[in-house]
């Protein structure tokens, strides 16, 4: 038995050592690390119709990768899905199909005589949802009075009314606040090529989805009255306060133009805020469109034989795990590869500018980390705790003090972005209006950035890796109360930002050891249980997008990630389950999986952006967390406490 143990344990050096080096090589020479971060159909189609919109001269070099990558991405059922053998998506057809046409690709090819049929027999254009249908409007294929009517005068509202951009999200605010200038305006898209889709639509009557599956009925039927109305008056509408409400949305994204990354640092904001000065007749050489333009252009990826756009970069995040996972690797090589990755992070640190949070906490300091290289007004909670914990481990280890500023800030903002329910959110504090989602506009079901269970377990796992306890701090125990009202009954946690269940049950078990639980509480054996019960057949674990139904029935299951795995992994070894059977199978899985170049291979998406909407595929993913949960093994199986001493 030794042997065979000393044996495995060499295996398991050699596979930690050969992933550790793979992913040193892919530091950038400042020292940080960014994957690519990938979506959909939408966007890079988006970015094509973006183009032609403008009626700039496209490179048409860059146009035949874009349309190489959206051919290899198009489901065998036609169009294209949200997600890596993902369902059928409408929208994402269309916009595919829109977009491979202005390109130049034949309607009568069979790629695109596939997807033409497939969006006819469901409806046709008419019933995708509320963004494409913007988008068709601006290119003059369907009418402005088939998106929801969203007046400019919007933005002049007071606080106190029911609907105001300070109660939506951070993503929805950014990208509402240049749309309701083009709704306003609505301009036309210069269409250089002339290319429409008029075959997409059905001449039978078809009309629009009057209510998304998650609205209430009730609700709907309100809003919708609202929406005719505001149709029925939009005519009349005094023209002196829609200069007042436009002047107001153009300051508002001005103030927030992030420089060359871009208002809210994501692709739909960005490209709303360039239209928006275009349809404003700003010319191209202003410096405010400029710059909205040369953001965009930065989230392109260009590779020899294909191309797509992201929707936003990530290199704080990739940044802040590799380092966790490095220092969990250890190794002189590592040491000093986190000590560069901390460094690019620590001047990264927001502590001058109060964000739109501060509408809700007004006395709370600045001290937070954005997502993406510079998003000042947005930072988020995830990100901050994730690099405070980065920090502090190199802290413990260095016995320094370079990082106790940041740490101590970070901490501070963190404390005073708790929600009134216990939890923490995304961007946000009380974030709860959920009514909002009833509004015709929000068929995605996004509009808010309500309190979470993995950004909570997150913000708990901070406060408590830095020491707090539930009897010492009040933060700490009503966030452990509300990560055990918010356990589900057959054991799980809900995923907001990762796929999905796997990924809630892997922060939550953290944090509960982090916040000292006994690994013999009913809800971590609960968890336990449920983790083990999951395990696939070759020792991996496994989450499919469709686990976010509306009427969830239970797990979803779907093939071995890396990823998934690796959650699956960290949380059954944060819950004292290092010795489990299900923990060695599942690491000789990722073992056996290893690839020569030392990481990992994973197609599927294992993140989210909007729940049943958007969903992301994290390219760093399989590179850092499988590392991360070989080397937690290795040390945990090195000491004879076999307890995790931090907080992820």
């Amino acid at each position: 038995m030794d042997k065979a143990l000393t044996m495995d344990g060499a295996e398991l050096e050699a596979a930690i050592a050969k992933a550790s080096d793979a992913l040193l090589k892919q530091q950038r020479a400042d020292g940080h690390w960014v994957f690519e971060l990938e979506a959909d159909a939408t966007i890079p189609a988006e970015y094509v119709l973006l183009v032609h919109y403008l009626g700039e001269t496209p490179n048409l070099e860059l146009e035949a990768k874009i349309g190489t990558y959206l051919r290899r991405i198009q489901g065998a059922h036609g169009g294209w899905p949200l997600y890596h053998d993902g369902a059928f998506d409408i929208s994402a057809t269309v916009k595919a199909y829109f977009a491979l046409k202005t390109i130049g690709d034949a309607t009568d090819a069979p790629h695109m005589a596939r997807a033409r049929e497939a969006i006819l027999a469901r409806g046709g254009a008419l019933k995708t949802n509320v963004f494409t249908r913007i988008q068709l409007a601006l290119f003059g294929e369907a009418s402005w009075n088939n998106p929801p009517t969203v007046p400019a005068e919007l933005i002049l509202l007071p606080r106190w009314f029911p609907i105001h951009l300070s109660k939506m999200s951070y993503w929805a605010r950014t990208v509402i606040v240049p749309l309701l200038v083009l709704q306003a305006l609505k301009p036309l898209a210069r269409n250089a090529r002339g290319i429409h889709v008029p075959e997409l639509f059905v001449r039978d009557g078809a009309s629009v989805s009057q209510r998304a599956p998650h609205q209430n009925r009730y609700w709907a039927a309100f809003f919708g009255a609202v929406d005719r109305c505001l149709k029925l008056v939009a005519p009349i509408w005094p023209k002196g306060l829609r200069k007042r409400a436009i002047d107001r949305c153009v300051a508002f994204v001005t103030e927030r133009l992030n420089g060359e990354d871009g208002l809210g640092a994501i692709y739909p904001a960005m490209a709303n805020s360039v239209m928006m000065f275009d349809a404003l007749g700003i010319p191209e050489s202003d410096p405010r469109r400029a710059v909205a333009r040369l953001s965009v252009e930065k989230l392109l990826v260009i590779k020899d034989d294909e191309a797509y756009c992201q929707p936003c970069v990530s290199p704080v995040w990739d940044t802040a795990l590799t380092c966790h996972a490095l220092m969990e690797a250890k190794g002189d090589a590592a040491s000093g590869a986190v000590a560069r990755g901390l460094a690019w992070l620590t001047p990264l640190q927001v502590l001058d500018v109060k964000g739109d949070w501060a509408e809700e906490r007004p006395d709370v300091r600045p001290g937070g980390w954005a997502f993406q290289y510079n998003n000042a007004y947005y930072p988020d909670l995830d990100d901050t705790a994730v690099v405070v914990m980065a920090m502090d481990r190199a802290r413990r280890a260095t016995q320094g003090g370079e990082y106790d500023v940041a740490i101590a800030r970070g901490r501070e903002w963190i404390e005073g972005m708790q929600s009134r329910d216990g939890g923490w959110a995304a961007f946000d504090v009380n974030n709860l209006e959920y009514y909002l989602n009833n509004i015709p506009f929000s068929d995605h079901g996004a509009l808010l950035d309500p309190p979470t269970e993995d950004v909570t377990a997150r913000c708990v796992s901070m406060l408590a890796q830095l020491g707090e306890t539930a009897q010492t701090s009040k933060a700490v125990a009503d966030g452990v109360d509300y990560l055990r009202r918010t356990q589900l009954a057959e054991g799980s946690w809900y995923g907001r930002w990762g796929l999905n269940y796997i990924y809630g049950t892997w922060s939550v078990l953290c944090a509960l050891n982090a916040a000292g639980v006994s690994h013999q509480d009913p809800t971590i054996r609960k968890a336990v249980d449920w983790l083990v019960s999951i395990q696939n057949a070759d020792g991996g674990w496994g989450e499919d997008a469709t686990s976010y139904r509306l009427d969830y029935r239970g797990f979803e299951g779907a093939p071995t990630t890396a990823s998934q795995t690796a959650w699956a992994l960290l949380g059954l070894m944060a819950a004292g389950e290092v010795e489990n059977p299900a923990v060695l199978r599942g690491v000789e899985c990722l073992k056996s999986t290893q690839t020569e170049k030392g990481l990992w291979d994973e197609q599927r998406y294992t993140a989210t952006g909007f729940p049943r909407v958007f969903y992301l595929r994290y390219h760093g993913y399989s590179k850092f967390f499988p590392l991360w949960a070989l080397a937690r093994y290795r040390n945990l199986n090195s000491t004879n406490s076999r307890v995790v001493g931090v907080g992820m």
